[in-house]
């Protein structure tokens, strides 16, 4: 029999990956058509003027504009 314990193996060192959600670009930054504006799991923000809702529900860029953020609606305004 041994003498001393055997050391285990600690299970609490886990952790899942961070999924990356959130603003991506902000009020008043420039954006290219199909760019990422906000990432999300439901509908927490929603889509308004020249933006669409992909199947994860990121909501992109239909236009080259300028983001605008009104509560919880998000568009981008043409410009020129």
């Amino acid at each position: 029999m041994a003498q001393k314990k055997g050391q285990g193996i600690s299970k609490n060192n886990r952790d899942s990956v961070s999924k990356h959600l959130g603003l991506k670009k902000y009020n008043g930054q420039f954006v290219k058509k199909g760019s990422i504006i906000f990432k999300q799991r439901g509908l927490k923000m929603k889509s308004g003027l020249n933006t669409f809702v992909s199947k994860d529900f990121t909501i992109h860029s239909k236009i080259y504009g300028v983001v605008k953020i009104k509560s919880n609606i998000i568009s981008v305004l043409n410009y020129l």
